[in-house]
């Protein structure tokens, strides 16, 4: 074989080697940090945007609000989406993280806001997602609306999302809850699990939002992050589910009750791909 053959025959199979590596080369999703700054909240507030490759048509496109996007890189966040987003599992997506300021302050239940052991400027955090976030994640991905919304959160950020879920059905449609901080109660209220602040909201309420909940709870211990105030987490979101059905707010379709052992990032981390795939799977 002459020398031109040779160099012929190898260019053409290094050809036919990159068409076939192609479909492992799929693009996969990108991860970065931006800033806003909220003038309800007084400050500038660092979010984590994950996004997967955006689809032809922008009406495909669809939003997850996660609370304390600073755990981001202990939940492997990037990873589980790239993982799911590759397995052609996972719908066009943006997940915003957004890190948490003020926890014990800004994460509770709006209409306590004041008035409450914590929680005393959720109203104010309601405001933020409302008139600053959401049309911040809109103008980012360039639509005029999003296919579906889903919000999320961990301990404290976990009620802060059913709150806000709550309050805005007209823009959420799911909502993810991760080792709720429902014990969190206003200021010289009797100290029962099943009484905290966000099942007196739903107890009250005559609002009857469409909704979808994931909740997950373990059986053992606190959050582990400081100032959580989330006790008693299993019997409080068993309680919150519950009130949920019993009330005819939602069919069983509509919740997702998933238990485990224990409630820190490593559980939360093992069960996010289910609730990724639940709220945004194809």
């Amino acid at each position: 074989m002459n020398l031109r053959l040779l160099h012929y025959v190898y260019g053409v199979s290094l050809l036919a080697l990159a068409f076939c590596c192609l479909p492992a080369c799929k693009k996969g999703v990108k991860q970065q940090q931006d800033e806003l700054y909220s003038r309800h909240l007084q400050r500038k507030v660092i979010l984590t945007v994950i996004s997967t490759p955006m689809p032809d048509n922008n009406a495909d496109i669809n939003l997850l609000v996660c609370n304390d996007g600073q755990l981001f890189d202990q939940l492997n966040m990037e990873f589980i989406a790239d993982s799911l987003y590759r397995e052609n599992r996972l719908s066009p997506l943006v997940i915003v993280g957004v890190h948490a300021g003020n926890r014990w302050e800004e994460y509770g239940v709006a209409e306590k806001s004041g008035k409450a052991v914590a929680g005393g400027k959720a109203d104010h955090y309601d405001s933020f997602f409302n008139n600053e976030l959401y049309p911040y994640a809109k103008k980012n991905a360039g639509v005029r609306k999003f296919k579906s919304v889903a919000i999320a959160g961990f301990g404290a950020g976990g009620l802060s999302a059913l709150d806000i879920a709550w309050n805005h059905p007209d823009k959420i449609s799911r909502a993810g809850v991760f080792s709720g901080a429902f014990s969190r109660k206003e200021k010289n209220e009797p100290d029962t699990s099943a009484n905290g602040m966000m099942f007196e909201k739903l107890k009250s309420s005559r609002k009857r939002p469409h909704l979808q909940y994931w909740f997950y709870a373990g059986a053992n211990g606190s959050t582990g992050i400081a100032k959580d105030d989330a006790e008693n987490i299993s019997a409080a979101t068993a309680s919150v589910a519950a009130l949920l059905k019993s009330k005819n707010f939602t069919s069983d379709d509509d919740i997702v009750y998933q238990e485990g052992a224990t409630n820190d990032s490593k559980a939360w981390r093992q069960a996010f791909p289910g609730f990724l795939e639940w709220a945004f799977g194809k």
